[in-house]
């Protein structure tokens, strides 16, 4: 049985970046707070914090003072900063700079849409990260959508600038944006709409769609590793599901079935832009040994 790893799965730079700043500060000390697990894959989590990485929550934040914090790749709302610089906390700013930048066009685009009368929508899932944070660029007044239902929560006779999570499929922020355009046609009655959409959606990410595609359509049977928490990862899984109906998804060693395997000839193992590549290789070698 022939086991291949996919040489395009793995962290994109954006979390590469938040662990390398992690581990450098890890090495300089013993301790080092993250505002949020640093990235959505439990195992990678655990080896942090066996270097001295500490989990906390926004409530344990804003009891901290006197410290040092690290933001992860996801970013943080303008209030994060501010109680930091209450409580005299170093922040250690790792938030991915195609987050950044999508921070700064939501703003922009808030301040405009308040001289209008208008709204920001966010395509994305509620309470995720990088969502709350996008939120805090709009003092939290940001319609979020995750699927057609959610539509209602829009005003559509109301102007709209439409942005999207940076983990999201580009097929569903597009079927989206031309649902809500639509409407706000059909209830202006023929008249010109104020609508904007902007695919803020990380390209490292969404190229790597046809990228798996191609690879796992080569495989008698694939396993797709990806936390449970990464919206990436559940995105990408999808994609593979339906190239390669025999695809299986797990989180660690553990979840894998050897009976999955009988009688395959090839195995292909991809993951989630927050499944690190070192997890990948203790899976595949975990499979290899069912050829014994």
């Amino acid at each position: 049985m022939q086991v291949t790893i996919d040489p395009h799965s793995g962290f994109c730079f954006g979390v590469v970046y938040a662990i390398e700043v992690a581990e450098r500060e890890l090495q300089e000390n013993s301790l080092l707070y993250c505002l949020g697990d640093i990235v959505h894959n439990d195992k990678e989590v655990e080896r942090l914090k066996l270097l001295g990485l500490v989990i906390i929550t926004h409530d344990e934040f804003r009891l901290l003072h006197d410290c040092k914090v690290m933001i992860r790749a996801h970013g943080e709302p303008p209030e994060t900063y501010s109680t930091a610089h209450q409580n005299n906390i170093q922040l250690i700013d790792a938030s991915c700079p195609i987050v950044l930048n999508l921070q700064n066009q939501i703003n922009r685009g808030y301040l405009e849409m308040q001289g209008k009368n208008g709204q920001i929508v966010i395509y994305g899932n509620e309470g995720h990260a990088e969502v709350n944070a996008l939120k805090g660029q709009t003092d939290n007044t940001a319609v979020v959508i995750g699927n057609e239902k959610d539509l209602a929560k829009i005003d559509f006779k109301r102007p709209v600038r439409l942005y999207s999570q940076t983990t999201k499929s580009v097929e569903g922020f597009h079927a989206m944006a031309t649902q809500i355009r639509n409407r706000m046609v059909e209830i202006s009655c023929g008249q010109p709409v104020d609508f904007e959409s902007n695919d803020s959606i990380c390209r490292q990410v969404s190229n790597r769609v046809d990228q798996l595609k191609e690879f796992v359509s080569g495989f008698d049977i694939v396993v797709f590793i990806s936390g449970l928490k990464s919206s990436n990862g559940m995105v990408l899984y999808q994609h593979c599901k339906r190239t390669n109906p025999v695809t299986y998804l797990v989180s660690s060693a553990a979840d894998v079935e050897p009976a999955w395997f009988e009688n395959m000839r090839s195995v292909g193992i991809c993951g989630a832009t927050s499944t690190p590549k070192w997890l990948m290789e203790e899976i595949a070698c975990e499979i290899r040994k069912f050829n014994d």
